[in-house]
């Protein structure tokens, strides 16, 4: 019982990561289409990170009261219908009332699964869990570059994950003893036995600013570079649009395999040895994408950026229980969790402005100076972190 839930789990995730790339993707056909700025991506990407913010500060309060199998159940459930919306629609402004559900199912599941097993199992399966998240995310992009080769169009590449999120929505409620079962045997707090801990709250914690920039940056970097590849790859480097949709999906394929690697990783090195390595490979990305030679180098480059998002995102998380406490986990992420999507609300819109105004190809320096921001706020955090010890 206790594999068939880590399964059940690993699947959840899929389903988390499978839309996160779609857009990127598509985009270069898509504001064609609408006849819109190249830049509105940057809205529809900030409709549903605002949607993911308001729902993960809510998930300390709804894992509470539901549990965490309840929570995933619903939350995959909302993403489907919104995926649908998405595949039916012609019209942007539309598109942008669909991105409300597909944003508010987003965070809530993602800060009570992460918590859950940051409690639960070692960091080698959080490692992991967010590698099957790289799985979903990195066949998002192959299924909307099979639409658009196809000729049947975006909007049939959205339809198809709708209808595999549709099944993964099926599996998850179908699971739900399993989740109750699991509870019991750990003792999972309830709403009855604690309060949800409220942001003022959160915020005075020592470290906890520190962390929350941290993400902030992870995510603006994760985003910006997701969002923007296929676009950069099509104007700056003259790649045809449905190749760079395809190339666009090895960053995601990087992060995925870094995962991998990273939870065999981490049974030697700690968290924090594991995020620095990760931010060492961002920042040589980076650098392969400013070399102005062969295109190829640019695609290693987006590659390796991969690769160093790989450990952070999930070493962060992992650390959170032994840093904040078991019994402020929970809220902690959840807080954590809205200041990442408030990097992706805020940073990838702010390039696609910049993008619009001078030029796409600032898009590694862009990305450098986040990685500073965030390489300085880690850094901070294990001072702050060895004092409290």
């Amino acid at each position: 019982m206790f594999q068939l839930l880590l399964a059940i789990i690993y699947l959840a995730f899929i389903s988390l990561g499978l839309p996160d790339s779609m857009l990127g993707a598509a985009w270069p056909d898509m504001y064609v289409e609408f006849g819109i700025p190249f830049s509105y991506a940057g809205i529809l990407s900030a409709i549903i990170a605002a949607g993911t913010i308001v729902s993960s500060l809510q998930s300390d309060r709804l894992t509470l009261k539901l549990g965490t199998g309840k929570v995933t159940a619903i939350s995959v459930a909302m993403t489907a219908i919104a995926l649908f919306g998405f595949s039916t629609t012609h019209n942007f402004w539309i598109l942008c009332l669909w991105a409300i559900p597909y944003g508010l199912g987003g965070g809530s599941v993602d800060a009570s699964l992460n918590n859950y097993v940051a409690l639960h199992y070692e960091s080698r399966h959080m490692s992991w869990l967010h590698c099957m998240w790289g799985v979903g995310a990195a066949t998002g992009p192959y299924i909307m570059g099979y639409a658009l080769t196809g000729g049947l169009g975006w909007n049939s590449g959205y339809r198809i994950v709708s209808m595999m999120q549709i099944v993964l929505t099926i599996a998850l409620f179908l699971s739900l003893p399993l989740w109750k079962s699991r509870n019991t045997e750990t003792n999972i707090e309830t709403a009855e036995t604690r309060k949800p801990m409220a942001l003022k709250d959160v915020l005075r914690i020592r470290g906890a600013k520190e962390v929350l920039i941290c993400f902030f940056c992870y995510c603006a970097i994760e985003q910006t570079a997701g969002l923007w590849a296929s676009s950069y790859l099509n104007l700056h480097k003259g790649i045809p649009v449905e190749t760079a949709a395809s190339f666009a999906s090895m960053f995601y394929i990087g992060i995925t395999v870094g995962r991998a690697i990273s939870g065999f990783l981490t049974i030697k090195l700690s968290d924090i040895k594991m995020i620095r390595l990760g931010q060492g490979l961002i920042l040589l990305g980076i650098v392969m994408m400013l070399i102005p030679i062969h295109t190829y180098v640019s695609l290693a480059g987006l590659i390796m950026i991969g690769l160093g998002c790989a450990p952070i995102y999930p070493c962060i998380i992992h650390s959170t229980p032994e840093h904040f406490g078991e019994d402020k986990s929970q809220a902690v992420i959840g807080v954590q969790m809205a200041f990442a999507y408030m990097g992706t609300l805020c940073m990838p819109p702010l390039f696609g402005m910049i993008a619009n105004a001078l030029n796409v190809s600032l898009l590694p320096i862009y990305l450098l100076i986040i990685m500073i921001i965030m390489v300085l706020m880690h850094e901070a955090l294990v001072k702050v972190t060895a004092k409290n010890e």
